[in-house]
């Protein structure tokens, strides 16, 4: 992917690839969440734009014998 330099106000600048991939834009808002010993990035998306993201999603699960 890329690698980041973290400024002396803590601030990184995400590359123009991962931008462009996950369609970032200026004043989005990213969640930070740390995992293990990594921070992970996740960017916030609206409730409406989700609507059909699951589309097509496999649904079945298998059960044991016993369960209907």
């Amino acid at each position: 992917m890329g690698t980041l330099t973290i400024s002396p106000k803590f601030q990184v600048v995400i590359p123009k690839p991962i931008r462009e991939k996950l369609s970032l834009s200026p004043g989005q808002k990213i969640y930070a969440i740390v995992y293990e010993d990594r921070i992970e990035l996740i960017p916030f998306r609206p409730i409406k734009e989700m609507r059909g993201f699951l589309k097509g999603i496999d649904t079945t699960v298998k059960r044991e014998a016993d369960r209907p």
